[in-house]
């Protein structure tokens, strides 16, 4: 799932970097917005590339761009930022969490590099562009897709870690060494979908009638307080 931040959300632009792009290595899904990758929203990173003395930004030679070699043009390269960050686990010092997912396709097979609109309303970046990572605030994490698989926070006041290394770019409820927590849960709840139709977060509908707690259902989440 490539949006692992549900909508509530607080924090200062002050505390917002804009200065790199993602570098998910082999573990992109930029084709396709709904599936889970580095590339996603909600996603732990830290500095892969900080060389400043490097030009802010690069031109590049991608089959993105589609054909780019027709005769009689000078240059037909594509533009990328030049620093960048990864997905982090607990053995990197985690920068912050990134706010927008990073896409080449839509869900159709569509270049968003023809389709701005649809890319905002992905809540995305293109591949290349400067994906805002945020360092400090209040975020609300899908516990399905944003924690480590049996490590969900307990309670209210729990803290969470980066994730081992089997989970890069995930929280962790669990202390697995010498890591400082990055932040505490300070609300949780269920999003739990009852209606006629799929919830991105929740899954499945569970029926429909008054609301009713539901043990069997998914989309557990949690507000929590990020300190990176």
């Amino acid at each position: 799932m490539a949006l692992r931040l549900l909508p509530f959300r607080q924090y200062a632009e002050e505390n917002v970097i804009n200065l790199y792009k993602i570098d998910p290595l082999g573990d992109s899904q930029m084709a396709d917005p709904f599936a889970n990758g580095a590339n996603d929203n909600g996603v732990l990173v830290k500095v892969s590339a900080g060389n400043m003395d490097e030009a802010p930004v690069g031109y590049e030679t991608q089959s993105y761009l589609g054909k780019t070699n027709y005769p009689f043009i000078g240059r037909d390269q594509y533009p990328v930022v030049g620093l960048a960050v990864q997905a982090a686990d607990n053995s990197d010092t985690a920068l912050g969490v990134t706010l927008r997912q990073t896409l080449t396709h839509d869900e159709n097979g569509e270049k968003l590099l023809y389709y701005p609109q649809k890319a905002i309303e992905l809540q995305a970046v293109l591949t290349g562009q400067a994906v805002p990572v945020l360092t400090k605030g209040v975020i609300t994490l899908d516990g399905d897709t944003a924690f480590e698989a049996g490590n969900l926070p307990g309670s209210v006041g729990a803290k969470v870690y980066p994730a081992t290394s089997s989970a890069k770019g995930k929280f962790t409820a669990t202390l697995a060494g010498s890591e400082a927590a990055i932040g505490h849960v300070i609300a949780t709840g269920s999003r739990v979908n009852r209606g006629v139709s799929s919830d991105y977060f929740a899954g499945g509908s569970i029926g429909t009638g008054d609301a009713t707690t539901d043990s069997t259902a998914s989309g557990a989440y949690y507000v929590v307080s990020l300190n990176c």
